[in-house]
Protein backbone atom coordinates (compact mmCIF):
# COMPACT_ATOMS: atom_id res chain seq x y z
CA UNK A 1 0.00 0.00 0.00
CA UNK A 2 1.42 3.21 -1.07
CA UNK A 3 2.11 5.35 2.58
CA UNK A 4 -0.06 9.44 1.88
CA UNK A 5 2.61 12.04 1.15
CA UNK A 6 0.50 14.79 2.00
CA UNK A 7 1.08 16.15 5.25
CA UNK A 8 -2.61 16.64 6.27
CA UNK A 9 -3.07 13.03 5.37
CA UNK A 10 -0.20 11.90 7.18
CA UNK A 11 -0.67 13.87 10.66
CA UNK A 12 -4.64 13.47 10.40
CA UNK A 13 -4.89 12.02 13.82
CA UNK A 14 -2.22 13.84 15.88
CA UNK A 15 -2.60 16.24 18.08
CA UNK A 16 0.06 18.59 19.61
CA UNK A 17 -1.13 18.20 22.76
CA UNK A 18 1.17 20.86 25.11
CA UNK A 19 -0.59 20.22 28.64
CA UNK A 20 -1.74 23.57 30.68
CA UNK A 21 0.53 25.08 32.61
CA UNK A 22 0.35 27.54 35.22
CA UNK A 23 3.26 29.48 34.05
CA UNK A 24 3.94 31.45 30.82
CA UNK A 25 4.34 29.44 27.54
CA UNK A 26 7.27 30.45 25.12
CA UNK A 27 7.44 28.61 22.20
CA UNK A 28 10.66 28.03 20.51
CA UNK A 29 10.37 27.95 16.42
CA UNK A 30 13.88 26.35 15.53
CA UNK A 31 16.48 24.32 16.85
CA UNK A 32 19.52 26.15 15.58
CA UNK A 33 22.10 28.08 17.37
CA UNK A 34 19.65 30.76 18.42
CA UNK A 35 16.77 28.64 19.78
CA UNK A 36 18.43 26.39 21.61
CA UNK A 37 20.90 28.85 23.74
CA UNK A 38 17.61 30.22 25.13
CA UNK A 39 15.70 26.94 25.81
CA UNK A 40 19.13 25.67 27.48
CA UNK A 41 18.60 29.28 29.52
CA UNK A 42 15.21 29.67 29.85
CA UNK A 43 14.40 25.88 31.34
CA UNK A 44 15.60 27.22 34.24
CA UNK A 45 13.12 29.59 35.44
CA UNK A 46 9.27 29.42 35.84
CA UNK A 47 8.19 29.06 32.25
CA UNK A 48 6.69 26.31 30.00
CA UNK A 49 9.01 25.88 27.37
CA UNK A 50 7.37 24.64 23.66
CA UNK A 51 10.40 24.27 21.07
CA UNK A 52 9.39 23.02 17.60
CA UNK A 53 11.32 22.08 14.67
CA UNK A 54 10.80 19.98 11.51
CA UNK A 55 14.12 17.71 12.63
CA UNK A 56 14.34 16.17 16.05
CA UNK A 57 18.42 17.40 16.30
CA UNK A 58 20.58 19.97 16.23
CA UNK A 59 23.14 20.28 13.57
CA UNK A 60 25.93 21.79 13.35
CA UNK A 61 25.75 23.68 10.32
CA UNK A 62 29.49 25.12 10.10
CA UNK A 63 30.98 21.23 9.79
CA UNK A 64 27.99 20.46 7.19
CA UNK A 65 30.65 20.56 4.49
CA UNK A 66 33.03 17.89 5.69
CA UNK A 67 30.05 15.22 5.67
CA UNK A 68 29.76 16.49 2.60
CA UNK A 69 33.38 15.33 1.36
CA UNK A 70 33.30 12.18 3.19
CA UNK A 71 35.60 13.70 6.79
CA UNK A 72 32.43 12.90 8.94
CA UNK A 73 29.57 10.50 9.72
CA UNK A 74 26.69 12.96 10.32
CA UNK A 75 25.82 12.04 14.03
CA UNK A 76 28.91 13.57 14.61
CA UNK A 77 27.56 16.65 14.21
CA UNK A 78 23.85 16.66 15.59
CA UNK A 79 22.46 15.87 18.52
CA UNK A 80 19.29 14.99 19.52
CA UNK A 81 16.63 17.93 20.50
CA UNK A 82 15.34 16.20 23.52
CA UNK A 83 18.41 14.88 24.98
CA UNK A 84 19.74 18.85 25.66
CA UNK A 85 16.67 19.01 28.12
CA UNK A 86 16.39 15.82 29.66
CA UNK A 87 14.68 15.19 32.98
CA UNK A 88 12.99 18.94 32.26
CA UNK A 89 9.41 18.60 33.04
CA UNK A 90 8.66 21.92 31.68
CA UNK A 91 10.06 21.68 28.27
CA UNK A 92 8.25 19.84 25.42
CA UNK A 93 9.95 18.74 21.90
CA UNK A 94 7.69 18.30 19.17
CA UNK A 95 9.02 17.53 15.58
CA UNK A 96 6.56 19.60 13.28
CA UNK A 97 6.61 22.00 10.60
CA UNK A 98 4.79 25.45 11.70
CA UNK A 99 2.93 26.74 8.72
CA UNK A 100 1.67 29.77 10.11
CA UNK A 101 2.26 32.98 12.67
CA UNK A 102 -1.51 34.08 14.19
CA UNK A 103 -0.69 37.43 15.97
CA UNK A 104 -4.30 38.30 16.30
CA UNK A 105 -4.67 35.33 18.26
CA UNK A 106 -1.35 34.62 20.13
CA UNK A 107 -0.92 31.21 18.37
CA UNK A 108 0.54 29.29 15.77
CA UNK A 109 -0.76 26.43 13.56
CA UNK A 110 1.22 23.53 12.39
CA UNK A 111 0.92 20.74 10.45
CA UNK A 112 -0.11 18.46 13.99
CA UNK A 113 -2.56 21.38 15.36
CA UNK A 114 -2.86 25.21 16.31
CA UNK A 115 -0.56 26.38 19.73
CA UNK A 116 -1.26 29.47 21.78
CA UNK A 117 1.76 31.00 23.29
CA UNK A 118 2.61 33.89 25.85
CA UNK A 119 5.69 34.60 24.39
CA UNK A 120 6.66 33.59 20.82
CA UNK A 121 10.30 33.33 19.31
CA UNK A 122 10.79 32.62 15.78
CA UNK A 123 14.70 31.13 15.17
CA UNK A 124 14.26 29.09 12.07
CA UNK A 125 16.85 30.43 10.57
CA UNK A 126 17.25 30.66 6.56
CA UNK A 127 16.86 28.52 3.30
CA UNK A 128 19.20 28.26 0.33
CA UNK A 129 18.43 31.05 -2.21
CA UNK A 130 18.12 30.07 -5.77
CA UNK A 131 17.43 33.25 -6.60
CA UNK A 132 14.54 32.51 -8.65
CA UNK A 133 16.12 30.20 -11.01
CA UNK A 134 14.14 27.15 -11.08
CA UNK A 135 16.81 24.78 -13.06
CA UNK A 136 19.13 25.64 -10.69
CA UNK A 137 16.96 24.77 -7.53
CA UNK A 138 15.76 21.57 -9.56
CA UNK A 139 19.38 20.55 -10.32
CA UNK A 140 21.78 21.89 -8.25
CA UNK A 141 23.12 20.59 -4.27
CA UNK A 142 22.55 22.93 -1.56
CA UNK A 143 24.10 22.46 1.49
CA UNK A 144 22.23 23.39 3.86
CA UNK A 145 20.47 20.39 6.11
CA UNK A 146 22.63 16.85 6.80
CA UNK A 147 20.19 15.19 4.46
CA UNK A 148 21.60 17.72 1.34
CA UNK A 149 25.62 17.02 2.80
CA UNK A 150 24.68 12.97 2.53
CA UNK A 151 22.88 13.38 -1.02
CA UNK A 152 25.85 15.66 -1.90
CA UNK A 153 28.50 13.11 -0.98
CA UNK A 154 26.64 9.96 -2.62
CA UNK A 155 26.33 11.99 -5.55
CA UNK A 156 30.48 12.80 -6.09
CA UNK A 157 31.33 9.16 -5.35
CA UNK A 158 28.30 7.76 -7.68
CA UNK A 159 30.16 9.74 -10.35
CA UNK A 160 33.54 7.99 -9.84
CA UNK A 161 31.81 4.79 -9.97
CA UNK A 162 30.57 5.65 -12.92
CA UNK A 163 33.57 7.74 -14.76
CA UNK A 164 35.34 3.71 -14.01
CA UNK A 165 32.83 2.97 -16.76
CA UNK A 166 32.51 5.16 -19.40
CA UNK A 167 34.41 5.29 -22.73
CA UNK A 168 33.08 8.29 -23.56
CA UNK A 169 35.68 11.61 -23.06
CA UNK A 170 32.80 13.86 -22.85
CA UNK A 171 30.68 12.19 -20.19
CA UNK A 172 33.89 11.37 -18.12
CA UNK A 173 34.88 15.14 -17.97
CA UNK A 174 31.16 15.70 -16.74
CA UNK A 175 31.74 13.08 -13.84
CA UNK A 176 35.02 14.38 -13.31
CA UNK A 177 33.83 17.97 -13.20
CA UNK A 178 32.51 19.67 -9.98
CA UNK A 179 31.01 23.09 -10.03
CA UNK A 180 31.01 24.91 -6.42
CA UNK A 181 28.98 28.86 -6.80
CA UNK A 182 29.96 31.30 -4.18
CA UNK A 183 33.12 32.31 -2.65
CA UNK A 184 32.16 32.64 1.31
CA UNK A 185 32.68 30.35 3.81
CA UNK A 186 30.88 27.43 2.72
CA UNK A 187 32.25 27.59 -0.76
CA UNK A 188 35.45 27.80 0.00
CA UNK A 189 35.73 24.98 2.24
CA UNK A 190 34.28 22.84 -0.10
CA UNK A 191 36.55 23.35 -2.55
CA UNK A 192 39.56 23.22 -0.23
CA UNK A 193 37.72 19.77 0.70
CA UNK A 194 37.12 18.21 -2.42
CA UNK A 195 41.19 19.78 -4.02
CA UNK A 196 42.24 17.45 -1.01
CA UNK A 197 39.94 14.35 -1.91
CA UNK A 198 41.54 14.60 -5.32
CA UNK A 199 44.90 14.73 -4.40
CA UNK A 200 45.41 12.22 -1.54
CA UNK A 201 41.88 9.93 -1.28
CA UNK A 202 40.47 9.35 -4.22
CA UNK A 203 43.39 8.75 -6.28
CA UNK A 204 43.93 5.61 -4.53
CA UNK A 205 40.01 4.49 -4.50
CA UNK A 206 39.97 5.05 -8.44
CA UNK A 207 43.38 3.71 -9.61
CA UNK A 208 41.95 3.62 -13.32
CA UNK A 209 40.86 7.16 -13.61
CA UNK A 210 43.22 10.02 -14.44
CA UNK A 211 42.71 12.68 -12.07
CA UNK A 212 44.42 15.63 -13.95
CA UNK A 213 41.18 15.30 -15.71
CA UNK A 214 39.18 16.39 -12.71
CA UNK A 215 38.20 19.80 -12.48
CA UNK A 216 37.36 21.76 -9.73
CA UNK A 217 35.56 25.82 -10.48
CA UNK A 218 34.62 27.97 -7.94
CA UNK A 219 32.46 30.76 -9.51
CA UNK A 220 31.78 33.94 -7.38
CA UNK A 221 30.62 37.01 -8.35
CA UNK A 222 31.97 39.65 -6.70
CA UNK A 223 35.93 40.45 -7.53
CA UNK A 224 37.01 38.63 -4.11
CA UNK A 225 36.38 35.36 -2.27
CA UNK A 226 35.26 35.39 1.47
CA UNK A 227 33.36 39.09 0.85
CA UNK A 228 32.59 39.13 4.55
CA UNK A 229 35.79 39.19 6.09
CA UNK A 230 38.78 40.93 5.51
CA UNK A 231 40.90 41.66 2.06
CA UNK A 232 43.67 40.07 3.37
CA UNK A 233 41.82 37.28 4.38
CA UNK A 234 40.43 36.60 0.72
CA UNK A 235 44.20 37.29 -1.04
CA UNK A 236 45.02 34.54 1.11
CA UNK A 237 42.17 32.48 0.61
CA UNK A 238 42.77 32.92 -2.74
CA UNK A 239 46.27 32.19 -2.97
CA UNK A 240 45.84 28.72 -0.73
CA UNK A 241 42.55 27.76 -3.65
CA UNK A 242 44.74 28.48 -6.24
CA UNK A 243 47.73 26.32 -4.88
CA UNK A 244 45.50 23.33 -4.63
CA UNK A 245 44.48 23.47 -8.32
CA UNK A 246 41.19 25.10 -7.69
CA UNK A 247 39.99 27.24 -10.59
CA UNK A 248 38.45 30.25 -9.61
CA UNK A 249 36.08 32.37 -11.41
CA UNK A 250 35.91 36.05 -9.60
CA UNK A 251 33.19 38.67 -10.82
CA UNK A 252 31.54 35.63 -12.79
CA UNK A 253 27.69 34.75 -12.09
CA UNK A 254 26.28 31.49 -13.10
CA UNK A 255 23.19 32.63 -15.04
CA UNK A 256 21.63 28.48 -15.53
CA UNK A 257 22.42 24.89 -15.26
CA UNK A 258 20.91 22.80 -18.24
CA UNK A 259 21.46 19.29 -19.36
CA UNK A 260 24.71 19.01 -17.23
CA UNK A 261 25.85 22.43 -18.46
CA UNK A 262 26.79 25.30 -16.31
CA UNK A 263 26.14 28.54 -17.87
CA UNK A 264 28.13 31.74 -17.34
CA UNK A 265 27.16 35.33 -18.16
CA UNK A 266 30.69 35.77 -19.98
CA UNK A 267 29.39 33.18 -22.30
CA UNK A 268 31.75 30.26 -20.97
CA UNK A 269 30.10 26.91 -20.55
CA UNK A 270 31.56 24.34 -18.38
CA UNK A 271 30.12 20.49 -18.36
CA UNK A 272 29.18 19.01 -15.15
CA UNK A 273 27.44 16.87 -13.77
CA UNK A 274 27.80 17.86 -9.96
CA UNK A 275 26.86 22.10 -9.27
CA UNK A 276 27.14 22.73 -5.47
CA UNK A 277 24.82 26.09 -4.35
CA UNK A 278 26.38 27.94 -1.98
CA UNK A 279 25.48 30.98 -3.30
CA UNK A 280 23.54 32.57 -1.27
CA UNK A 281 20.78 32.56 1.67
CA UNK A 282 17.01 34.25 2.68
CA UNK A 283 15.10 34.17 5.54
CA UNK A 284 13.04 31.08 6.18
CA UNK A 285 9.78 32.93 6.48
CA UNK A 286 6.92 31.81 7.94
CA UNK A 287 3.43 32.84 6.81
CA UNK A 288 1.08 35.00 8.77
CA UNK A 289 3.51 38.20 9.40
CA UNK A 290 2.27 41.30 7.29
CA UNK A 291 4.42 42.06 4.20
CA UNK A 292 5.44 45.61 5.83
CA UNK A 293 7.47 44.00 8.60
CA UNK A 294 9.63 41.58 5.53
CA UNK A 295 12.76 43.30 4.52
CA UNK A 296 15.20 41.77 2.39
CA UNK A 297 13.37 38.43 3.00
CA UNK A 298 13.96 38.90 6.77
CA UNK A 299 11.77 39.55 9.70
CA UNK A 300 12.16 43.37 10.86
CA UNK A 301 12.89 43.96 14.24
CA UNK A 302 14.00 46.29 16.86
CA UNK A 303 16.80 46.55 19.22
CA UNK A 304 14.69 44.19 21.81
CA UNK A 305 14.49 41.81 18.91
CA UNK A 306 10.77 42.28 19.16
CA UNK A 307 8.97 41.78 15.65
CA UNK A 308 7.87 45.44 15.12
CA UNK A 309 4.56 46.37 15.75
CA UNK A 310 4.33 43.21 18.41
CA UNK A 311 5.07 42.83 22.17
CA UNK A 312 5.17 39.47 22.43
CA UNK A 313 6.73 37.94 19.02
CA UNK A 314 10.51 38.03 18.98
CA UNK A 315 13.11 37.22 15.97
CA UNK A 316 16.68 36.21 15.87
CA UNK A 317 19.28 35.09 14.24
CA UNK A 318 19.14 34.51 10.62
CA UNK A 319 15.30 35.15 9.89
CA UNK A 320 15.68 38.51 11.47
CA UNK A 321 16.71 41.61 10.56
CA UNK A 322 17.99 44.37 12.97
CA UNK A 323 18.75 47.69 10.92
CA UNK A 324 21.52 49.71 13.02
CA UNK A 325 23.87 52.52 12.41
CA UNK A 326 26.75 49.85 12.15
CA UNK A 327 24.73 47.76 10.11
CA UNK A 328 21.92 49.29 8.13
CA UNK A 329 21.22 45.99 6.16
CA UNK A 330 21.50 44.20 9.39
CA UNK A 331 23.92 41.63 10.96
CA UNK A 332 25.53 38.93 9.21
CA UNK A 333 24.05 35.65 9.36
CA UNK A 334 26.03 33.79 11.47
CA UNK A 335 25.60 31.43 14.40
CA UNK A 336 27.63 34.07 17.03
CA UNK A 337 25.21 36.49 16.43
CA UNK A 338 22.28 34.47 16.90
CA UNK A 339 23.77 32.87 20.06
CA UNK A 340 24.18 36.80 21.23
CA UNK A 341 20.92 37.75 20.23
CA UNK A 342 19.77 34.93 22.37
CA UNK A 343 21.17 35.55 25.35
CA UNK A 344 20.25 39.27 25.02
CA UNK A 345 16.42 37.69 24.21
CA UNK A 346 16.62 35.51 27.17
CA UNK A 347 17.66 38.67 29.54
CA UNK A 348 14.64 41.12 28.63
CA UNK A 349 12.05 38.15 28.28
CA UNK A 350 12.98 37.66 32.14
CA UNK A 351 12.57 41.45 32.37
CA UNK A 352 9.26 42.01 30.55
CA UNK A 353 7.61 38.65 31.91
CA UNK A 354 8.41 39.88 35.39
CA UNK A 355 10.54 37.17 36.49
CA UNK A 356 13.40 39.64 36.82
CA UNK A 357 13.73 43.01 37.65
CA UNK A 358 15.19 46.22 35.42
CA UNK A 359 15.04 47.79 32.03
CA UNK A 360 15.08 45.94 28.45
CA UNK A 361 18.40 45.86 27.21
CA UNK A 362 19.30 46.63 23.54
CA UNK A 363 21.16 44.36 21.58
CA UNK A 364 24.70 45.37 21.13
CA UNK A 365 26.68 43.25 18.71
CA UNK A 366 30.34 41.90 20.01
CA UNK A 367 32.77 40.71 17.19
CA UNK A 368 35.14 38.09 18.42
CA UNK A 369 36.57 37.12 15.55
CA UNK A 370 35.80 35.54 11.75
CA UNK A 371 37.66 32.59 10.37
CA UNK A 372 37.74 29.93 7.35
CA UNK A 373 39.77 26.88 6.63
CA UNK A 374 40.53 25.74 2.73
CA UNK A 375 42.74 22.54 3.87
CA UNK A 376 44.92 21.32 5.59
CA UNK A 377 47.18 24.07 7.25
CA UNK A 378 45.58 26.55 5.59
CA UNK A 379 42.85 29.16 7.20
CA UNK A 380 42.24 32.77 7.63
CA UNK A 381 40.95 33.97 10.72
CA UNK A 382 39.93 38.15 11.56
CA UNK A 383 40.50 39.20 14.89
CA UNK A 384 38.85 42.54 16.34
CA UNK A 385 41.64 45.31 16.44
CA UNK A 386 42.42 44.90 12.58
CA UNK A 387 44.39 41.82 13.86
CA UNK A 388 44.70 39.06 10.67
CA UNK A 389 46.70 36.24 9.92
CA UNK A 390 46.45 32.85 8.32
CA UNK A 391 48.48 29.32 7.74
CA UNK A 392 49.15 26.45 10.35
CA UNK A 393 48.21 28.61 13.43
CA UNK A 394 45.15 29.86 11.70
CA UNK A 395 44.20 26.41 11.03
CA UNK A 396 44.69 25.12 14.66
CA UNK A 397 42.23 28.17 16.27
CA UNK A 398 39.85 27.40 13.85
CA UNK A 399 39.93 23.23 14.77
CA UNK A 400 39.71 24.35 18.15
CA UNK A 401 36.58 26.94 18.24
CA UNK A 402 34.83 24.38 16.11
CA UNK A 403 35.96 21.56 18.41
CA UNK A 404 34.98 23.32 21.53
CA UNK A 405 31.40 24.94 19.86
CA UNK A 406 30.56 21.14 19.11
CA UNK A 407 27.31 20.53 21.79
CA UNK A 408 27.77 16.71 23.31
CA UNK A 409 30.54 15.14 24.70
CA UNK A 410 31.03 12.29 22.54
CA UNK A 411 30.89 13.91 19.79
CA UNK A 412 33.97 16.32 19.92
CA UNK A 413 35.62 12.59 20.76
CA UNK A 414 34.71 11.61 17.86
CA UNK A 415 35.29 14.92 15.59
CA UNK A 416 38.92 15.05 17.21
CA UNK A 417 39.57 11.48 16.39
CA UNK A 418 38.21 11.54 13.12
CA UNK A 419 40.58 14.81 12.49
CA UNK A 420 43.33 13.11 13.95
CA UNK A 421 43.19 9.99 11.82
CA UNK A 422 42.76 12.34 8.69
CA UNK A 423 45.69 14.29 9.32
CA UNK A 424 47.95 11.57 9.61
CA UNK A 425 46.62 9.21 6.88
CA UNK A 426 45.77 11.53 4.04
CA UNK A 427 42.19 9.50 4.38
CA UNK A 428 38.42 9.93 4.64
CA UNK A 429 36.71 7.06 6.27
CA UNK A 430 33.09 7.95 5.30
CA UNK A 431 33.17 7.06 1.80
CA UNK A 432 29.42 5.57 1.57
CA UNK A 433 26.81 5.72 -0.99
CA UNK A 434 23.81 5.61 0.79
CA UNK A 435 21.26 5.97 -1.51
CA UNK A 436 20.04 3.39 -4.24
CA UNK A 437 22.33 3.79 -7.58
CA UNK A 438 22.03 1.93 -10.44
CA UNK A 439 25.40 2.74 -12.85
CA UNK A 440 24.45 4.52 -15.37
CA UNK A 441 21.13 5.72 -14.71
CA UNK A 442 20.84 9.50 -14.63
CA UNK A 443 17.92 9.58 -12.63
CA UNK A 444 19.74 9.21 -10.04
CA UNK A 445 20.84 12.21 -9.47
CA UNK A 446 19.33 14.57 -6.78
CA UNK A 447 16.29 11.90 -5.74
CA UNK A 448 16.62 14.11 -2.77
CA UNK A 449 14.22 16.62 -4.47
CA UNK A 450 12.21 14.00 -5.86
Amino acid sequence: MKEPTDEKLIFKNLNIHIPPSPYPRVVIIGGGFGGIQIAKKLVNYKLQLVLLDRHNYHTFQPLLYQVATAGLEPDSIAGPLRKLMENKKNFFFRMSRVTRINPDRNSISTVIGELTFDYLIIANGAQTNFFGNKNIERNAFPLKQIPQALDLRSHILQNFEQAVLTEDEEELGALLTIVIVGGGPTGVEVAGALSELKRHVLPRDYHELDFNKMEIYLVEGVDRVLAGMSAKSGINALKYLNQFGVKVYLNTMVKDYLEDTVILDNGQKIRSRTLIWAAGVKGNLIGGIQEEKIKRGRILVDGYHRVVGYDRIFAIGDIAIMPTGENPEGHPMLAPIAMQQGDNLVRNLLVQAGIKKGSLKAFDYRNKGVMATVGRNKAVVDLPGGVHFAGRAAWFIWMFVHLISIIGFRNKIVIVSNWIWNYFTYDRGTRLIIRLFIPGNKSDKNPIKK
